[in-house]
């Protein structure tokens, strides 16, 4: 405990400083004063300080920038900016040597000799070694590490109250959730075990399709501190030159890369969350490797029916669709007011409406920037696959400039039949609103008939009191509408097989005749 609360009030003391500036900004002397406005300068300025702050307090801390990069729930578009560097720059000094790991678990299966070091990463180590034969790959976590990070997530743990105490209103139903969030995905991130099954799973799944590499499992040689897999090479997916020498266009590839993690998501239900371009390489025959399994995750079948409705909605923007979906996965409670949501995804979509060039980023930004109005948080599973969506289309964009993302998902939810094609939409949505027509069409003969009846014999008056003297008036003009109305449904149903249009058109004249006599006898 006692290197628990040294570690606590190490950090305390870090951000100390930050924290005084941002309670400032509510009130100028902290216990009084007015609000002061910050300058996006000044809020990119702290952003890199907290961010050089994670940097420098380790593994665990960076885990939490990278989360929070992906969290608009909780940060500020410019933080979120500036801890999306964090995906790349990760010290290489923490926790002890990996090599230990390497000879006390396989020193008598491997030929350390030839053990060669490849990279190395804030959690883990990479090398190659002979084996059998061939050359294999060996992520190797380092030693001691998962107590440090286990430490460090009780310490951010214990700061999620004074947190939620200066938080406003409607961020404290997000934070409340955030250390339980951190913790789930930074402890699954250290079970190399957990890492080598989803990897052999997503394999399994692309086992049919020439153009994705996913490395082989050794299952007898990983471990919870080792995955031992197939040694892929490959240059890395951003580089011109690669993609020139496999013969890919960029455009090509930057298709392949949208469909597969939209396959992993929205079909398989297991997927890769980290496509970063360290992550994804290209290999000489043209062919779409991907590594790193840490940062993934499986969905259930109730999580993946609902984040599939999410990406339809968004794309067909259908408003009712898109609230429901959020709610099913818990994005927003239950308990909110649908119709004020509603009106903030009404005017989100009418945004979005008036531009040409629609990325997805932009939608999740515009989206996730109106719900900041609502109590709503991102549950771990949808906040990965937010990142796999907007790294994904960051990657695509830097392969092609003009990349349409939200097209390649359209068309991958109308190939995989999620959604129809437009035309077929359009008929759907006109078959759909005949079917609920057809029965009132049906009675309505009936009712007029009863109602005119009624009108002829007396039975039936309609008072007014008009606010100024009339000069008479058309006693027949009932008829007349009644007419139009029923010609306007006769023409909406001569695309039907049924004589529906016909049966329509038929009374359409018996009332337009019945308002000619009328006329005439006036």
């Amino acid at each position: 405990m006692r290197g628990y609360y040294l570690r606590y009030l190490q950090v305390l003391v870090r951000f100390l400083p930050l924290a005084i500036a941002f309670l400032r900004d509510r009130r100028r002397f902290l216990l009084f004063g007015p609000s002061r406005r910050v300058s996006t300068a000044t809020h990119r300025e702290r952003a890199e300080r907290i961010t050089e702050t994670m940097l420098e307090l380790g593994p665990a801390f960076i885990k939490v920038g990278q989360v929070l990069s992906t969290r608009p729930d909780i940060v500020p578009p410019t933080y979120v900016e500036a801890f999306a560097t964090l995906q790349d720059e990760v010290p290489e000094d923490a926790g002890g040597d990996p090599l230990t790991v390497v000879e006390s678990e396989l020193g008598d299966a491997l030929d350390l000799e030839t053990l060669e070091p490849v990279a190395g990463g804030s959690l883990a180590f990479v090398y190659t070694v002979e084996y059998e034969g061939e050359r294999i790959a060996l992520k190797v976590r380092r030693p001691g590490l998962a107590s440090l990070i286990e430490r460090d997530l009780r310490v951010i743990r214990g700061f999620v109250p004074l947190l939620a105490t200066v938080a406003d209103e409607r961020q404290r139903y997000s934070i409340e959730n955030i250390a339980d969030d951190f913790e789930e995905i930074v402890l699954e991130e250290l079970d190399f075990e957990r890492e080598a099954s989803i990897m052999a799973e997503i394999r399994d799944n692309f086992a049919d399709d020439d153009r994705i590499v996913i490395p082989d499992i050794y299952p007898d040689l990983c471990s919870d501190r080792v995955v031992a897999m197939e040694y892929v090479e490959g240059r890395k997916v951003t580089d011109d030159r690669a993609l020139a020498d496999a013969g890919v266009e960029p455009t090509e590839m930057a298709t392949v890369i949208a469909r597969t993690y939209l396959q992993m998501g929205l079909v398989d239900g297991v997927f890769h969350a980290d496509p970063h371009p360290g992550n994804l390489s290209v290999t000489d025959d043209g062919r779409l490797a991907i590594y790193d399994y840490g940062m993934s995750q499986r969905l259930t079948p109730g999580e993946q029916e609902d984040i599939t409705t999410l990406y339809r909605t968004l794309v067909r923007r259908d408003v009712d669709g898109l609230l429901n979906a959020l709610v099913a996965l818990e994005v927003l409670d239950p308990s909110v007011d649908r119709t004020e949501v509603r009106r903030v995804l009404e005017l989100v979509i009418e945004n979005l409406e008036g531009q040409s060039d629609v990325s997805w980023q932009q939608i999740i930004t515009q989206l996730f920037a109106r719900l900041h109005e609502f109590p709503f948080r991102i549950p771990p599973n949808v906040m990965l696959l937010v990142r796999v969506g907007t790294v994904g289309e960051g990657v695509c964009r830097t392969l092609d400039p003009d990349f349409d993302f939200i097209a390649v998902t359209r068309s991958f939810l109308v190939d995989r039949g999620f959604i129809e094609s437009e035309f077929e939409a359009l008929l759907k949505d006109v078959r759909d609103d005949l079917r609920a027509s057809v029965p009132v069409l049906a009675r309505a003969p009936a009712r007029f008939d009863t109602v005119f009846g009624q009108l002829e014999r007396g039975e039936l008056v309609v008072r007014t009191e008009p606010v100024e003297p009339t000069a008479g008036g058309d006693p027949a003009v009932g008829y007349a509408i009644v007419a139009g109305s029923l010609f306007v449904a006769a023409s909406v149903l001569a695309f039907r097989a049924e004589p529906l249009g016909t049966v329509s058109a038929l009374f359409g004249l018996l009332f337009l005749g019945q308002y000619v006599r009328r006329r005439r006898r006036g």
